[in-house]
């Protein structure tokens, strides 16, 4: 059985300027996560990535964690239900999270994106050490905006060469101001 990828996997990886809805969206995605991921949560839901900048420019899409007791509990078939897609571990190729997509109502565009990790992972206190960072330092947010404007140039057609791009700065950040 062979099914068709969603339009939303194939969407562009397009850096539009900053908008305070997305700070709404975010805000109402994670009340309405922390009701369903109750059973499971243990440092809540996190806003993250670029749109949780005020002023950077983004993907339009809203980038949020969940910090879970574990990874492998019945909350996909939850998150499912309540419109959010599951991206396989084996498709994710990133095996220390499990990965949704929240597609707009025509399916054609991502709204949201929601990373579960495992509580007391690394990677969690990264993500918020460097939307911090992002944060409070603006040459830094500016030469990361200036870093997705051109990744998105020349691959925003190809959502991992985007990724991969971004990810020597983002080390880099994380290494601190004198690194």
């Amino acid at each position: 059985m062979s099914e068709e990828a969603p339009a939303w996997a194939y969407e562009r990886a397009e850096v539009r300027p900053s908008d305070p809805r997305w700070v709404v969206r975010a805000q109402t995605e994670a009340a309405r996560l922390t009701e369903l991921l109750a059973p499971w949560l243990v440092d809540g839901v996190e806003h993250i990535g670029s749109t949780a900048v005020p002023g950077l420019a983004a993907k339009p899409v809203v980038d949020l964690m969940a910090s879970m007791t574990a990874l492998d509990t019945e909350a996909p078939e939850l998150l499912v239900a309540h419109g959010w897609v599951y991206v396989p571990p084996e498709l994710d190729n990133r095996p220390w999270r499990r990965f949704f997509v929240k597609p707009d109502q025509t399916g054609q565009r991502r709204e949201a994106h929601l990373h579960l990790i495992q509580a007391g992972h690394p990677r969690w206190s990264d993500q918020i050490r460097f939307r911090d960072a992002l944060r409070n330092d603006t040459t830094l947010a500016q030469a990361y905006e200036d870093l997705k404007r051109q990744l998105s140039a020349e691959a925003g057609h190809d959502r991992e060469a985007y990724t991969t791009g971004k990810a020597a700065f983002v080390a880099k950040a994380l290494q601190g101001p004198h690194a």
